[in-house]
């Protein structure tokens, strides 16, 4: 299936093109997940993430009558093929959908390749992509779906063996499963007693629905914040190193995966995409047994500041920092600065008010009041809400509390 001579060869060719991404341990998420937590830190890899391993491993062993490479991509992919050609000194066409994320977009133009911009979908970008590269004879590098691209990904695998040793279970995000599987093929050859876990967005679960049809399966959509792995269905390739070496794939909500993102900006200073937060996601749900040290691969880093700023708010929601509320008030002066002096006894910050007067069912002499409150977390949440209802203002949440 893959030879770990493979993968040996890949992180021959990949010597001195990767930046050291060392595992490193978090005492803040050990104690949130009341086991050891350590971190692969892929984010912080060249171009941002570990697409660039299988990019510049299948483009290194092209022969050199090749006059420039093509590929389709949302984001990342896209960068590290970009960077790859770039490495060595051939053209790239990259194709992203018209939907891809402007920052990612500059980056890999910045990386010297061609963009265009096509379709709504990924799957659009990549039927133009290759017919783009049949119509001006290049070589199409696919995401995933390739032995030298999935064995540049599984130098991930090695280097966890020899970094992450004492690791029960490592936990990989999976889009079509070349990360997952090179890596599970790496670990099984090295680190046989390791345990992996493959982890998806539940908005798009191919590699589970291929593992439960036993076959690949393409499925008819895919919606999740996740974007670098929300890809409609594995190869043939992938879905047999899951299948073979593969403990479990898992699947994690988008207010997990949010609350994953807030928590490793917040507690370790890193700055993830979605995707690549999605296993440590599933060490904070709970969906992964066991009471060992539990290695969490961060596999990318490229996210829109302004979705990051929606996961923000969206994590500290699904956190109970954000408290949203309906108070009704007497409507004369004085009425709601009773509230809001009730609010900083409670120690609760303001962030927003709204007053609502018409459309409602309301007493003349009465004003309902929509508050969005900044508390420290589920249990001061609750503690507000009892201390308002003591008070008499009658408080209905609107977001309930975790």
């Amino acid at each position: 299936m893959l030879p770990v001579e493979d993968i040996d060869a890949a992180r021959s060719r990949l010597r001195g093109v990767l930046r050291p991404t060392l595992v490193f341990a978090s005492e803040s998420l050990a104690r949130r997940c009341g086991r050891p937590v350590l971190l692969k830190p892929e984010h912080r890899q060249r171009t941002g993430s570990f697409k660039v391993r299988g990019a510049y491993n299948r483009i290194a062993q092209l022969p050199p009558t090749t006059t420039g490479v093509a590929a389709a991509s949302a984001g990342n992919h896209a960068q590290g093929v970009a960077y790859a050609a770039a490495r060595v000194g051939l053209p790239a066409l990259i194709v992203m959908p018209e939907s891809a994320a402007l920052p990612k977009v500059a980056a890999t133009q910045a990386y010297g390749a061609e963009v265009r911009l096509h379709g709504d979908s990924l799957e659009d970008a990549i039927a133009l992509a290759q017919a783009l590269a049949e119509e001006q004879g290049l070589v199409f590098i696919p995401p995933f779906d390739h032995p030298a691209v999935v064995a540049g990904q599984g130098t991930v695998g090695l280097e966890l063996a020899e970094e992450a040793a004492e690791a029960e279970v490592v936990l990989v995000p999976a889009g079509g499963g070349g990360l997952l599987g090179g890596t599970a093929a790496a670990l099984a050859a090295r680190s046989p007693s390791t345990t992996v876990v493959g982890v998806q967005a539940a908005g798009a679960p191919s590699l589970v629905a291929s593992l439960a049809a036993g076959r690949p399966v393409q499925l008819d959509q895919v919606a999740t914040v996740a974007d670098g792995i929300a890809v409609k269905g594995p190869s043939a390739l992938t879905l047999e190193l899951v299948r073979r070496y593969v403990a479990e794939v898992v699947t994690v909500e988008e207010e997990e995966i949010a609350e994953a993102v807030l928590l490793l900006l917040e507690r370790t200073k890193q700055v993830v995409e979605p995707s690549g937060a999605v296993g440590l996601a599933a060490l904070l749900a709970g969906k992964v047994p066991g009471g060992g040290p539990a290695c969490v691969v961060l596999s990318g880093g490229n996210v829109d500041p302004l979705v990051l700023s929606k996961l923000v708010d969206h994590g500290l929601s699904a956190a109970g920092r954000y408290l949203v509320v309906r108070v009704r008030v007497t409507d004369r002066p004085g009425g709601l600065a009773a509230l809001t002096a009730e609010l900083a006894q409670l120690r609760v910050n303001v962030l927003s008010v709204e007053h609502h007067r018409a459309g409602l069912s309301l007493p003349v002499d009465q004003v309902e009041v929509l508050l969005t409150l900044e508390t420290r977390g589920p249990e001061h949440a609750r503690a507000v809400l009892a201390a308002l209802q003591a008070a008499g203002f009658s408080p209905q949440e609107v977001s309930p509390t975790p």
